[in-house]
């Protein structure tokens, strides 16, 4: 019985973003002058130039940390600022679920990267295998992949030839678009928990400012409430503009989802501390 597989994935996992060198959209004329200029035999076309971004795990990484770095201290110096008199509580408190949350966090990411590399070891050695063991079952699995693109079986012929003179290559090629595994790069696990750890830290220390300016602890929820926001919406647009999704959309956007889940997360602690 063959092993069922996913669906055809897209060439890579991450976000890709296409950009030219041009600072400003090209008119019609422009457009037309760029696309049907010829490029002499053997010669690069020095005027298209693509940009990849290739950073998208360690985005991933600083959002995740980030967004629950601003959302749970938060909730917890606000449900504590009705209890207590004293900000200083509300900072030792929030201190110590900022360390114990970013260890915790970390510990997720670094879990959650190593499961990644072993999940991908594993379906490598089970590919290597049926390359040796089932080999006109994985033939016809490159014919399927090239039908999904509507190539003909045989132009795909020569590519499959290829490959079967690669085994390295053909079970890279297998990986990537039968499976949709893309290797996890050296070091990842470590990375993305130290990632995610920082990241939590720094975005957990922004509502815990205002405690610390021993404000009292109605002003001081007041301008946690300010300065959370603004960093979602800062944080947000930096996040657009990085991934080139748009700064204003990306801003919007996280500070509707982030505000909210701040919000849930406020109510949440004062409706605990008022059966407390």
């Amino acid at each position: 019985m063959r092993r069922q597989k996913t669906a055809l994935p897209a060439v890579s996992s991450g976000p890709s973003v296409y950009t030219t060198a041009m600072s400003e959209p090209a008119g019609p004329s422009e457009s037309l002058a760029v696309s049907t200029s010829p490029t002499p035999q053997g010669e690069h076309d020095q005027s298209h130039v693509e940009g990849h971004f290739e950073s998208s795990a360690t985005v991933r990484d600083i959002v995740i940390g980030l967004a629950d770095g601003l959302t749970v201290p938060f909730a917890l110096a606000a449900g504590l600022s009705g209890a207590v008199a004293s900000s200083r509580i509300v900072v030792v408190a929030g201190l110590a679920e900022i360390a114990a949350g970013s260890i915790a966090m970390g510990l997720g990411g670094y879990l959650a990267a190593r499961g990644d590399a072993e999940h991908y070891a594993s379906e490598k050695r089970r590919e290597e295998l049926e390359i040796v063991e089932r080999t006109r079952d994985e033939e016809e699995e490159v014919y399927e992949i090239f039908e999904q693109y509507s190539v003909p079986r045989a132009n795909a012929a020569p590519v499959l030839e290829a490959l079967k003179q690669n085994p390295t290559a053909w079970v890279d090629f297998m990986m990537r678009f039968e499976l949709g595994l893309e290797q996890p790069k050296p070091g990842r696990a470590p990375r993305s928990a130290l990632t995610i750890a920082t990241s939590y830290v720094a975005g957990g220390m922004v509502p815990l400012f205002p405690y610390m300016l021993a404000f009292e602890n109605r002003s001081a929820l007041q301008l946690s409430i300010v300065i959370t926001l603004v960093a979602l919406a800062v944080f947000g647009a930096l996040k657009g503009r990085i991934m080139g999704t748009g700064w204003l959309r990306s801003a919007t956007q996280t500070l509707l989802i982030g505000g909210i889940a701040a919000a849930a997360a406020y109510l949440l602690a004062r409706l605990l501390n008022g059966y407390a």
